[in-house]
């Protein structure tokens, strides 16, 4: 089973965030340049928040506000559910479908040192089954290993 530790190796370490006196116009700003559909709110070096485009959506638009006037720490969510490297891709992908969130943090010894998409997860999960099926098919046809 892949984990988090081969995600992160694979896709990097990359952590987008913004503070949580940001403005939410200047939080889309960066989402839209990095790609992403989130960013970790920091205060001093420590994870408060997370601030995703579903936030952005039911607490701004939703509520007549302007993404200008509004700062980050009025709308980021502040329950922040995070991973250690050892947890499966599936253990992620139940947490995420339980928690109906996109984003996760890794933290390891109390230290920030990624966050996975539930894209991240879903391709992990599907490049194993497609090993395995490999695999089960080569070993019923005989056909030699290919590693």
């Amino acid at each position: 089973m892949k984990t988090v530790y081969e995600i992160l190796r694979k896709k990097g370490n990359a952590i987008f965030s913004i503070s949580q006196d940001a403005t939410v116009y200047e939080a889309l700003q960066l989402m839209a340049e990095k790609g992403v559909g989130a960013l970790l709110v920091m205060s001093r070096g420590a994870l408060t928040g997370i601030l995703s485009e579903r936030d952005y959506a039911r607490k701004v638009i939703l509520h007549g506000k302007f993404s200008k006037d509004t700062l980050v720490e009025e709308i980021m969510s502040t329950r922040v559910i995070y991973v250690n490297q050892s947890l499966s891709a599936e253990e992620c992908m139940a947490l995420m479908i339980n928690k109906r969130i996109r984003h996760l943090p890794v933290i390891e010894n109390d230290r920030l040192i990624g966050v996975i998409s539930i894209g991240d997860v879903v391709k992990a999960v599907i490049d194993e089954k497609e090993f395995v099926i490999d695999q089960l098919v080569n070993y019923i046809t005989g056909a030699p290993k290919l590693v």
